[in-house]
């Protein structure tokens, strides 16, 4: 029954908008979520410990479905996982997610080689695979579960992340979007509590519902060398070219039209 009550409040949109207080918050349960070992697409570990030299980062763009594929697909990416961050309930279930009282968001982790993507490249597929300016929601799904919002895992992801906000809000504008950016930068780096297994690769498992509501605006983030911060200039220089972006730019529904493979580049 979970799974269709959670079905049918994606389908009708259900969910609150207003954040839940932490005093108000379901409390959770120590015993952490079981997911399986390895990635269902690319083979990797779910779960730390990571291949040394890896770095982690988290995103929130609405449902999470989407936002994964999108993110394992990308050249470097290491292993993805579903989960929920930024509330107040310890291993959340989804059912409790979705009723609005964790507090948390749906959320991505992505587990990625920066010798060959950089953080900025996973800034430039977050900020152009939704439309941030939603608020507490993200195309048909509303609530504060589907809240835009960026997990730095660390000091220089938080600069990169800060220093990219506004320049995605100028690209806007020069789209003809007015509506300002709503995506939350997080100040702290929040437990990721994993989702439950049957939601990781979920877009990529047989008898899954294609759905994804996610709604990008076409507006591409400005080139890094305009808006990363100088003194990170070098060492945060983005590894996926133009040409790349010219292809695998995310666009409305991509998700449920392309194959579950990695994208190989060059």
């Amino acid at each position: 029954g979970g799974i269709m009550f959670a079905s049918l409040r994606r389908l009708f949109g259900m969910g609150k908008e207003e954040m839940v207080q932490a005093s108000n918050a379901l409390k959770g349960r120590s015993e952490k979520m079981q997911v399986s070992s390895t990635h269902f697409i690319l083979g990797n570990a779910m779960e730390a410990p990571f291949p040394e030299g890896t770095d982690r980062a988290v995103f929130a763009t609405g449902c999470f479905w989407g936002t994964e594929k999108g993110f394992w697909k990308m050249p470097g990416v290491v292993s993805t996982a579903v989960g929920y961050l930024g509330g107040f309930t310890e291993n959340p279930t989804y059912h409790e997610v979705c009723s609005g009282d964790t507090g948390h968001a749906e959320a991505v982790q992505v587990i990625f080689n920066p010798a060959k993507i950089s953080y900025v490249d996973l800034l430039r597929q977050f900020w152009q695979s939704h439309n941030p300016t939603q608020g507490m929601g993200q195309g048909h799904d509303r609530g504060t579960q589907y809240r835009s919002a960026i997990y730095p895992t660390n000091d220089v992801q938080k600069a990169l992340a800060v220093a990219s906000l506004p320049a995605y809000q100028s690209a806007l504008k020069e789209k003809g979007i007015a509506a300002t950016i709503t995506t939350e930068i997080c100040e702290t780096n929040p437990t990721f509590y994993y989702a439950e297994d049957y939601h990781q690769q979920y877009l990529a498992k047989p008898g899954n519902r294609p759905y994804c509501s996610a709604e990008p605006t076409g507006a591409n983030l400005p080139d890094y060398k305009g808006w990363v911060p100088s003194a990170l200039l070098e060492s945060q220089a983005a590894k996926l070219p133009e040409e790349y972006w010219q292809k695998h730019a995310p666009t409305p529904h991509c998700v449920l039209r392309l194959g579950n493979e990695q994208i190989s580049w060059p």
